[in-house]
C-alpha cells in the first residue's frame, strides 16, 4: 500500500507510524489479501453451490425468497444478530432483522439471519465469577460469526452488535469473509439518565459504608434505565465511535437513540447501502468495500487516533491489535503510544469528564471530531468506507428527509459545547492521555485523561494481592487506611483467569486517594474505560500466570508507576528477580462451575495482552510469500 500522496498535509508522526504498520505487517498483509481476493468472485456465492446444498440453504425461505435464492441473480444478505433482552443495548436488536430484510429487499437484495454471536454484558457479571469469560467470549463471537458466514450462501453481511466484546469479535469474525461487503449495525444509546458524576459519588459513599445497598440500587437504576447502550463512555460507546471513524457504520449512525424515527431511517439505509455493495460486488464494479480490503493500515492507524482524542477506554489496546492482526496487520502498542504524544485529547466523557455520549452527539458529536481531526493532518482521509471513499464524508450528519429516509447535511464547524468538545487547536489536553509503561515490571497500558497531573507519578510499598476480593476485604477491614500503597493485583491475566474487569477496586482506591493517601495500581488484569482518577498500569505483560516478574513481587517493595516518564519499575530490581514466585495463578479445580471449566482450552493458548489477548494465530505466510487461500 502506497501512501506518499495520502501523507500530503498529514501530521509527520502520524505519517511515520503509518508507514511503520505498512512495513511491519508487508508479508502478513499481502498473505491476507491474497486468501481475501481469492474468495472473491462475480455472480452470487450461491450459485457455486451445489443442488442439493442450495436446496438445504432455501427450505424453510417464504415462497417468494426461495423464487429469489432458486434464481441466483438477487445479492443475498446475511443477519449475524447479537440480540438478547437481557442487555440493554442489545435488546433493540429484536426487530432489526425482519425490517432489515424488507429494507434489503426494497433495494432489490434478499436477506437471511445467518446465525446469533453470544453477548455478555459485564456490567452484570462486575465482580461474580462469570466475568472470568467476558474476554474470550470475543473470540467466541468470532467464531460463532464466522460460523454464521461459512455457508457459501451470502454476497454481504449486516453485523448487528453494539458492546464490549462483541464488536470486535464481529469484526474480527467478517474479517475472515474478507471479501464480503459488511456494514455494522448499531442500536444506539439510551437517553441520559442520573448524571454519571452523581452515580459515581454514590458508588464511593458506599464504599465508605455511607450510603446503603438501596441508596446505591436506586441510583444504579436511575442511571442504567432503559433499551439502550450505557451512556458513559466505556468499551461499548468507545466501539460506536470507532466503528464510524473506521467507515464501518453508515455517518452519524452511532450515537441516535433507539426507537426514534432516524434510527429506523439509519437502519433501514444501513440494509440498503450493504445490498448495493454487495451488487457492485458481484458484478465487477468498482466501490464495493468488501470489509478486508477497507479495513488498512490508515483505517487501523484512524481508529487508534479517534481512540486517543476521544479518551476512549484501554480495552481498545488488546481490541485493536486483535482486529489488525485478523487482516493481515501487525499493530502495537509502541504505535498507539507514539500517537498518542501528538493526538490531542478533545473530548470530556465520563469517566474523563462529566458528560455523557448525549452530551457529546448534541455537542457537534463524532462529525466535529472527524472534521477537526482531519483539518489538522490527524487522521488519514484517502480511506475506503461503507458510504465510499473518503473520510470527509464522516463530517456529515444523519436528518430525517420528508419521505421518512435519511438526507446527509454537513455537521457542525464549531463545538456547542467547548466543556465536551473542542477543536484540535484548542484542546483539554495536548497528548491522548495513553501512556505504555516499561521497566523491570514489563510492559504496561496507562490511561492518564482522567488523572490529575499531580497524581500521575507514585512512589509507595507494594501490597500484593492475588484476588481482587482481598484487596476489597482489606480495604473493608481498614488495613489501607493512612499509608501510600501500590496496590499490586496479580494473576488477572488471560492464561490466568481471562483477565476479568476490575472495575470495583475503582470506589475503594478513589476513597484512599480523596483521604489524601498516594496509591496506585499495578495488574496485570483490565480496568477499561470505566477506570478513572487513580492511575492504573494494567495489562501488564508478561503477565504473573507465564511468569512475569509480578509474580515475584512481596509486600513492602517499592514499587514506581511514572505516568510522565513512562516507566514502571521496582526497587532492588536484582533482589525482586533472584526471588522465586511469592505467589500461585489459580488452579484447574478454582475453575470449576459458572462454565469456566469448559475454557481450559482458551486459559492455556490464550496469546499476551500486547497481541490482542487472542487465541487466534497470526496470518501465516509461506517462506515470505502468500499463503494459498
Amino acid at each position: 500500500m502506497s501512501t506518499e500522496q495520502d501523507h500530503q498535509g498529514l501530521h509527520p508522526v502520524v505519517a511515520a507510524v503509518t508507514e511503520r504498520v505498512v512495513e511491519r505487517s508487508a508479508a502478513t498483509r499481502a498473505a491476507y489479501l491474497a486468501r481475501t481476493r481469492a474468495a472473491a468472485e462475480t455472480g452470487p456465492a450461491r450459485g457455486r453451490l451445489a443442488c442439493a446444498n442450495l436446496a438445504h440453504g432455501f427450505a424453510a425461505a417464504g415462497p417468494v425468497d426461495k423464487a429469489a435464492l432458486r434464481g441466483t441473480v438477487k445479492p443475498n444478505l446475511a443477519i449475524v444478530t447479537s440480540y438478547n433482552d437481557m442487555l440493554s443495548a442489545h435488546q433493540p436488536f429484536e426487530t432489526y432483522p425482519p425490517a432489515l430484510k424488507k429494507a434489503v429487499v426494497r433495494a432489490g437484495g434478499i436477506a437471511q439471519v445467518a446465525g446469533g454471536v453470544p453477548a455478555m454484558c459485564d456490567g452484570v457479571t462486575q465482580g461474580r465469577a462469570g466475568m472470568q469469560l467476558s474476554l474470550y467470549s470475543r473470540d467466541v463471537i468470532a467464531m460463532s460469526t464466522a460460523i454464521a458466514l461459512s455457508h457459501d450462501m451470502f454476497d454481504g453481511a449486516l453485523l448487528l452488535g453494539v458492546c464490549d466484546k462483541i464488536v470486535p469479535g464481529l469484526v474480527m469474525g467478517a474479517l475472515s469473509f474478507g471479501h464480503l461487503p459488511t456494514v455494522l449495525v448499531p442500536a444506539g444509546p439510551m437517553e441520559s439518565g442520573l448524571p454519571n458524576k452523581e452515580k459515581a459519588a454514590v458508588r464511593q459513599r458506599y464504599a465508605e459504608g455511607l450510603a446503603s445497598r438501596e441508596e446505591l440500587l436506586e441510583a444504579e437504576a436511575a442511571s442504567y434505565h432503559s433499551a439502550g447502550t450505557c451512556t458513559f463512555y466505556g468499551t461499548a460507546n468507545s466501539n460506536q465511535l470507532l466503528m464510524e471513524v473506521m467507515g464501518l457504520h453508515l455517518p452519524g449512525a452511532s450515537f441516535v437513540n433507539p426507537g426514534t424515527p432516524l434510527r429506523t431511517a439509519l437502519t433501514d439505509a444501513a440494509a440498503a447501502r450493504v445490498t448495493e455493495l454487495a451488487h457492485r460486488q458481484q458484478t465487477g464494479q468498482a466501490g464495493a468495500a468488501p470489509i478486508g480490503e477497507l479495513v488498512d493500515e490508515r483505517v487501523l492507524v484512524n481508529a487508534c487516533v479517534a481512540l486517543l482524542a476521544s479518551g476512549g477506554s484501554t480495552n481498545h489496546t488488546m481490541h485493536l491489535v486483535a482486529m489488525a492482526r485478523a487482516a493481515g496487520v501487525e499493530l502495537t502498542w509502541q504505535d498507539l503510544s507514539d500517537l498518542s504524544a501528538v493526538v490531542p485529547l478533545l473530548c470530556r466523557i465520563y469517566p474523563n469528564g462529566s458528560a455523557d455520549v448525549n452530551h457529546f452527539q448534541a455537542a457537534g458529536g463524532i462529525a466535529f471530531l472527524v472534521r477537526t481531526l482531519l483539518d489538522a493532518g490527524l487522521l488519514h482521509e484517502d480511506v475506503q468506507t461503507v458510504a465510499g471513499p473518503g473520510l470527509r464524508r464522516y463530517t456529515r450528519e444523519p436528518r430525517l428527509g420528508a419521505d421518512g429516509g435519511v438526507e446527509w447535511v454537513e455537521g457542525p464547524t464549531a463545538s456547542l459545547d467547548p466543556d465536551v468538545l473542542r477543536l484540535a487547536g484548542d484542546p483539554f489536553s495536548v497528548d491522548g492521555g495513553l501512556r505504555v509503561l516499561t521497566g523491570p515490571l514489563g510492559q504496561a497500558v496507562i490511561k492518564t485523561s482522567a488523572v490529575a497531573p499531580e497524581h500521575r507519578v507514585v512512589t509507595a510499598p507494594a501490597l500484593v494481592f492475588d484476588d481482587q476480593a482481598d484487596f476489597l476485604q482489606a480495604f473493608a477491614d481498614g488495613t489501607l487506611d493512612g499509608r501510600d500503597l501500590v496496590a499490586v493485583i496479580r494473576y488477572q491475566g488471560p492464561a490466568a483467569n481471562g483477565m476479568p474487569e476490575l472495575h470495583k477496586l475503582t470506589p475503594a482506591l478513589g476513597v484512599l486517594q480523596d483521604r489524601g493517601q498516594r496509591v496506585a495500581v499495578v495488574t496485570d488484569g483490565r480496568m477499561s474505560g470505566a477506570s478513572g482518577k487513580v492511575p492504573a498500569a494494567i495489562h501488564v505483560t508478561p503477565e504473573a500466570a507465564l511468569g512475569g516478574v509480578l509474580a515475584r513481587l512481596r509486600d513492602g517493595d517499592l514499587v514506581t508507576v511514572d505516568a510522565d516518564r513512562g516507566v514502571l519499575t521496582v526497587e532492588d530490581v536484582d533482589a525482586v528477580l533472584a526471588r522465586s514466585s511469592t505467589g500461585a495463578a489459580p488452579t484447574a479445580e478454582e475453575f470449576a462451575g459458572t462454565g469456566r471449566e469448559l475454557f481450559a482450552t482458551f486459559r492455556a493458548t490464550v496469546g499476551p495482552a500486547d497481541q490482542g489477548a487472542s487465541v487466534f494465530p497470526p496470518v501465516p505466510v509461506h517462506h515470505g510469500v502468500p499463503a494459498h487461500a
